[in-house]
């Protein structure tokens, strides 16, 4: 069962990335219901040469507080700088990702990491606790997938974001 207070991780593989996409609408049209709350979602690929895209589109990051910093910091965590293509959230992944890696075990690290490497597409979903549920019930169609809870209050995610957007100001 979910804690009302903490951050879960979805991670889902699928063979291409209009199926990672195709979820990914599922995850907007169920906080769009109100069925989660703050999230920031992405559908991350890998190119041919084995660099790391984070694929969002316009109106991602205005579906909460969190503004895409939360699974650029999930990113970050996973793959070196050196692959991972594009500012994905700029200086937020410090303040973020340092909170994230707090909630994570090195087990935890090496199963998110070996998941992206299965599949030709990712979706990364970081949110409230609630949303565990919610995409649990939407039943969405990854190949595979690891979720976990982890032990980080939403709202040091939220204060790590706000902080990191005033020093950006």
């Amino acid at each position: 069962m979910a804690k009302p207070d903490a951050v879960f991780i979805y991670i889902g593989t699928y063979p291409d990335e209009a199926a990672a996409r195709a979820d990914y609408a599922i995850v907007k049209d169920l906080h769009a219901a109100g069925a989660v709350g703050t999230y920031d979602a992405s559908v991350v690929t890998k190119d041919d040469a084995g660099k790391v895209h984070v694929n969002k589109d316009e109106t991602a990051t205005r579906h909460g507080a969190w503004g895409g910093a939360a699974v650029g910091a999930v990113v970050g965590i996973l793959f070196p700088p050196s692959i991972i293509v594009g500012a994905a959230v700029g200086a937020a992944v410090g303040g973020v990702g340092g909170h994230l890696w707090r909630g994570m075990s090195r087990a935890d690290v090496k199963e998110f990491g070996d998941i992206i490497d299965q599949g030709q597409a990712a979706l990364v979903i970081v949110g409230e606790s609630k949303l565990q549920q919610a995409v649990e019930k939407a039943a969405l169609k990854a190949e595979k997938h690891v979720a976990k809870e982890l032990n980080v209050s939403p709202k040091d995610v939220d204060k790590a974001v706000q902080e990191a957007a005033t020093e950006v100001s």
